[in-house]
Formats: C-alpha cells, sequence, structure tokens
C-alpha cells in the first residue's frame, strides 16, 4: 500500500469521483458534454491525484502546494455541482450528497496542511534555537 492511500482524504476523493461517474454519464446531452461536466470530471480526478502527488513529495513547502491545489480542485468540484443545479441539470438533494463528501474533503485537506504548517514551523524554531545556542558561547 502506497503512503497517499492512507489517507482519509485520498480515500474520500476516490469515493468522491466514484460518486461523481454516473453523474457525468446521466446528464451528459448526445455527442456532447457542456463544460461544466468537463470540469467536474477533471477536478474530481484532479483532488485525488494531487493528494497521492504531493504525498509523495520530500519537501513540505512542495507537499502543501499540492494539497493546496487538491483543495482548490474539491471547491471547484462544489461550484460545479452548484451550476448543474441552477441549470436544473442535476436535482439539490443529488447535489447535497456530493457536497457533504466535498466538505469532508476539503476539511481533511485543511487539517493536513495545517499539520504540516505546524510541523514546518516547529523544524524552523528548532533549528533557530540551535543556531542561536551555538552562537551564544563564540561571542
Amino acid at each position: 500500500m502506497f503512503d497517499h492511500e492512507k489517507l482519509d482524504a485520498y480515500r474520500l476523493a476516490v469515493a468522491f469521483g466514484a460518486w461523481v461517474s454516473p453523474i457525468l454519464d446521466e446528464v451528459q446531452p448526445r455527442g456532447r458534454r457542456p463544460n461544466v461536466l468537463k470540469h467536474l470530471d477533471e477536478s474530481a480526478t484532479s483532488v485525488a491525484l494531487n493528494i497521492a502527488e504531493g504525498n509523495g513529495k520530500r519537501s513540505l513547502p512542495d507537499r502543501i502546494r499540492y494539497l493546496e491545489i487538491a483543495r482548490g480542485s474539491a471547491l471547484e468540484c462544489a461550484a460545479c455541482l452548484d451550476v448543474l443545479v441552477a441549470r436544473s441539470r442535476l436535482a439539490p438533494d443529488v447535489a447535497s450528497q456530493g457536497k457533504a463528501t466535498l466538505v469532508r474533503i476539503v476539511s481533511t485537506i485543511t487539517k493536513l496542511i495545517e499539520r504540516h504548517l505546524r510541523d514546518a514551523d516547529a523544524s524552523t524554531s528548532t533549528s533557530t534555537s540551535t543556531s542561536t545556542s551555538r552562537k551564544g558561547p563564540n561571542r
């Protein structure tokens, strides 16, 4: 099992991608796919892919950047569902089901980002205090 597969955010993102798949097929008119469906498909895929790719990055700033992209893609999915409802292409109760999962995804990603930021602050303060203590006796 890859490390990213252990993350709740990743598992939720994959579940959302599976949930949205039949909607993409049902809402699509014959012969063409409206832009909102294309964006929904790409954004839903992007959430899981960016979580996985970011989790593989060694650099903490890179990890955070990919998680922020994943969070943005989840928010874009929510907006796509809103547009489909506004265009009477999706029932509001169906959109609410997907948005409930998206809220969990965004919340989980936000917590991961906050944890990484705390870790970065802790390592920065540790290295600062270490370098300060080294300078102290040499003065």
